[in-house]
């Protein structure tokens, strides 16, 4: 979780369930645990490394056992009772932790790392949530009106099958089990047409939101540019929260526009310059003019523009094929002094794949 989403996900679902948020570090977080496993309070465990506490060993592996009608779990030295309701939630900010096979069998593995479409989703949100806060507010509610109607349909359609399945004799002759039914189907009737009207509206919905996807899509890109500089100095952390502040409030402070094409190309150009000068401020000013290259040639990549991703690959890698040097053309003496053989295979390349370059080897002579 090095985004920080599942923690955040984990406080907002348990926190009408008196979660407490605990380390392993904590000098009291045994005790802090055993109280919680005999009242049935979810715990939160943030910021694990690679191993884990020996003595968490009987709650991952539910040791448990009975003893004169109570469920008993025997954690460190002391007997605890042991209350169903309990959940236990671990995370990591390492990105790419290695667990032993012996850890992951006993607790289930979720990779919460954002990836370019989900943030890209929660990117959109954030943004109607200010543009068009009823839009966003109307697709929440209905999402849970949504989630709602279909377990009910689900918990109907059970109730159908355990009335058939503890039916005896003629289930014609059972006129209680035939009125439960008609009732039955009635009710599913109903609920489906609610789910095709809510799917209905959801797609009307999602038409209006996609009007500012393209802000989202900056958003994220440019995120995903800045989580990248990481990879030039470890020094260079900028948290997905920082970069999401500051995307909101680019939002709320850009002036109000007479259209909405207009709107949204004023919102990429602010979000663009202020996550920009946001992040060259903490750089090294040689790391700067890469930052600028960096958001350029994405921006113009995800917008399909002169970057393509070969063209950007070549830029890159240079040509990972290799060429027929025995039928290629062979290198003019007159570049002998100051194209290397490397160079010329390169440009030979450049000139074959990008009809933009088709005529570089001619202006070369």
């Amino acid at each position: 979780d090095p985004q920080g989403q599942a923690n955040a996900w984990v406080k907002n679902t348990e926190s009408g369930n008196g979660l407490r948020v605990i380390k392993l570090n904590d000098p009291n977080y045994l005790r802090t645990l055993e109280n919680c496993i005999r009242v049935g309070a979810p715990v939160l465990i943030e910021e694990l490394g690679e191993s884990l506490d020996p003595a968490l060993e009987p709650v991952l592996l539910k040791q448990t056992f009975r003893q004169g009608g109570r469920l008993i779990m025997r954690l460190g030295d002391n007997d605890i009772d042991y209350d169903a309701h309990f959940r236990l939630y671990l995370t990591t900010k390492m990105a790419n932790p290695h667990y032993l096979p012996d850890v992951c069998i006993k607790v289930t593995v979720i990779n919460f790392t954002v990836t370019k479409e989900g943030l890209e989703d929660q990117l959109l949100g954030e943004v109607v949530r200010q543009e068009r806060p009823e839009l966003e507010h109307q697709r929440n509610t209905l999402i849970q009106d949504m989630a709602e109607d279909r377990q009910q349909l689900h918990n109907v359609e059970s109730k159908i099958l355990k009335l058939l399945q503890a039916a005896q004799g003629n289930i014609l002759d059972d006129e209680t089990l035939i009125d439960t039914l008609n009732d039955a189907k009635l009710t599913s009737a109903v609920i489906k047409e609610r789910v095709m009207e809510a799917e209905a509206t959801e797609r009307e919905i999602e038409r209006a939101r996609n009007h500012y996807r393209a802000v989202a899509v900056r958003g994220c890109v440019l995120y995903f540019v800045v989580a990248d500089l990481a990879q030039m100095d470890t020094m260079y952390q900028f948290s997905l929260k920082y970069i999401t502040k500051l995307f909101n409030q680019c939002i709320a402070a850009t002036p109000a526009s007479g259209s909405l094409e207009q709107r949204l190309t004023t919102l990429c150009d602010e979000i663009t310059s202020v996550i920009y000068a946001n992040v060259a401020r903490g750089l090294f000013e040689r790391h700067k003019p890469v930052l600028s290259l960096l958001i350029c040639a994405k921006i113009m990549l995800q917008q399909a523009r002169e970057v393509t991703p070969d063209t950007w690959d070549f830029f890159l890698r240079g040509n990972a094929l290799l060429l027929d040097t025995d039928h290629a053309l062979p290198k003019p003496r007159l570049l002998s002094s100051y194209v290397s053989d490397a160079a010329w295979r390169e440009c030979l390349h450049l000139a074959a794949a990008f009809p933009s370059f088709s005529r570089l080897l001619n202006a070369l002579f």
